[in-house]
């Protein structure tokens, strides 16, 4: 009985020695049996809540009844401990304490290795939490693109330049802040900062950021074709300018008002108006091209049938091929539409007639004219023109559709703006075709050729840059001039290039 008395005794100091004195941080109590299982309880998702449960038992404050339960307890164990000492002697003492020793060892490695995971896991969400950081960040810099952009097209009507030039650096300020995002991306792709695992998190993100980069490009291609725009509003502002100036200049204002007679001077000033609005067609043109994601100098070739041979001569080009077809007829009275000979039965009936519909049509805008008198001879005018100006296949290819050519074919006129683009440009082609023939003396109209010498009397270059000096020829004519009845003369333009020389 005394030896198992002490056995007992023994294993109680054991226990109260561990539990009361030797107990290691963290969230786990070790014993020395070696009994407690540290992996059921990391997999049971509720272990956190039993240790929060017992430490809770620990924190609370012991009755009177346990409190001496306690000490009888511990005294036992104390006299149970002391005689034991006696009868064991230092060979007791030495294999417990190797025992204790073991089970202590143990316990760290554990709660060492528990550490670790805890760390483990902590990086990884704080990780998480810079990539969740980097994804908003984004998000913020394409709304704030978005919100710049939409700003800057706000600033084009009305036009305001100083809002233009404060919303463009607002738009660059943003794209630049989003390339640094990227940048920032990818070095953390990288060096595997703020991204848990670079290899297999890596292509999802770029997959993400790929449609932003898109976007840009898209923004890109919009500011061009803005700019593009701009050149063509540009052009309109020269048309309406020379049309005020024709309108208040003393000599014009009286060669037009009622009961006046047509001057040559009125019919140079309409010359330069069909001149602009024709440029300024060419450029609408050229800017949905542009748009459309072709290739400027080959569709130019296909359509003006002119050797072309850089994106910068499309302009031009375009301008001639508008030209040509729009003035096609031109030394006819109808524009060879019937075979009308008024002019030849009574001439003067037949000028004073064409100068009463040139001042009726001058101050009217050609949608509404044709809104209300769609089959009229300039109605008539302007479809045989546009059908013979943009073939169907670069129809489809510039507008998306055939729409534009099937309503004209049906004997309606298109309310789009292309359309309205066109209008403008044919209606000044035929005012000046109604006031060349209200002219007692009709002008006669001129074409420069390819390879012909320079004249500057008869010609004037398109283009500023090339010289009009020696060894210089026409590599292709854009306008033709005109010789009127009092040896005047409107000069031809031409497109310049050196002899033996291409465009």
């Amino acid at each position: 009985m005394a030896s198992k008395a002490v056995t007992i005794g023994d294993l109680i100091h054991r226990v109260a020695t561990s539990c009361l004195s030797n107990r290691l941080p963290g969230n786990y109590a070790l014993s020395d049996s070696g009994d407690t299982d540290f992996d059921d309880e990391d997999d049971d998702p509720f272990a956190a809540d039993a240790v929060s449960a017992r430490r809770e038992e620990r924190r609370r404050t012991p009755s009177s009844d346990e409190v001496v339960a306690s000490d009888e307890v511990t005294a036992s164990a104390s006299a149970s401990a002391a005689e034991a000492d006696d009868e064991e002697g230092g060979d007791g003492e030495g294999g417990d304490g190797e025992g204790e020793g073991e089970g202590d060892d143990e316990s760290l490695k554990i709660w060492e290795e528990k550490r670790k995971v805890a760390a483990a896991a902590a990086s990884g969400v704080d990780r998480a939490r810079d990539a969740e950081a980097l994804v908003a960040e984004v998000f913020d810099a394409v709304s704030g693109v978005r919100r710049a952009y939409s700003e800057l097209q706000g600033a084009h009507c009305p036009w305001d330049p100083e809002k233009m030039r404060s919303a463009d650096a607002a738009v660059v300020a943003k794209l630049r802040h989003l390339a640094r995002l990227r940048d920032r991306f990818r070095r953390s792709v990288a060096t595997g900062c703020h991204i848990p695992g670079p290899s297999p998190t890596a292509p999802p993100l770029r997959e993400a950021v790929a449609p932003y980069e898109a976007a840009l490009d898209d923004l890109r291609r919009q500011l061009q074709a803005k700019q593009a725009e701009v050149d063509g509003l540009k052009e309109k502002l020269a048309v309406a300018s020379n049309r005020r100036n024709s309108r208040h200049h003393p000599s014009k204002h009286n060669a037009s008002g009622g009961g006046g007679a047509p001057t040559v001077e009125l019919f140079i000033a309409c010359a330069e108006q069909a001149r602009a609005a024709t440029r300024a067609f060419a450029g609408h043109l050229l800017q949905l091209m542009r748009a459309a994601g072709l290739d400027l100098a080959a569709a130019t070739r296909s359509l003006t049938k002119i050797p072309v041979s850089s994106p910068q001569l499309a302009k031009h080009a375009l301008e001639a091929h508008v030209t040509r077809v729009l003035l096609g007829g031109f030394e006819h009275e109808s524009f060879y539409l019937d075979g009308s000979l008024s002019s030849l039965l009574d001439p003067a009936a037949f000028r004073r007639e064409r100068y009463t519909q040139f001042r009726d049509m001058r101050g009217m805008e050609p949608a509404e004219l044709l809104g209300l008198l769609p089959t009229c001879p300039f109605g008539r005018y302007a479809a045989s023109k546009f059908a013979s100006l943009l073939p169907p296949r670069v129809e489809q290819a510039v507008l998306g559709d055939g729409e534009h050519r099937r309503a004209v074919d049906g004997g309606a006129h298109p309310r789009t703006p292309f359309y309205g683009e066109f209008l403008r440009a044919a209606k000044a082609v035929w005012m000046l075709h109604l006031l060349a023939f209200a002219l007692e003396t009709p002008p006669s109209h001129f074409e420069a050729g390819r390879g012909a010498e320079f004249h500057p009397d008869y010609m004037e270059s398109v283009a500023s840059s090339r010289g009009a000096g020696a060894g210089m020829v026409v590599g292709f004519p854009v306008a033709p001039g005109f010789r009127l009845g009092n040896g005047a003369v409107v000069r031809a333009r031409v497109y310049l290039v050196p002899r033996g020389g291409r465009p």
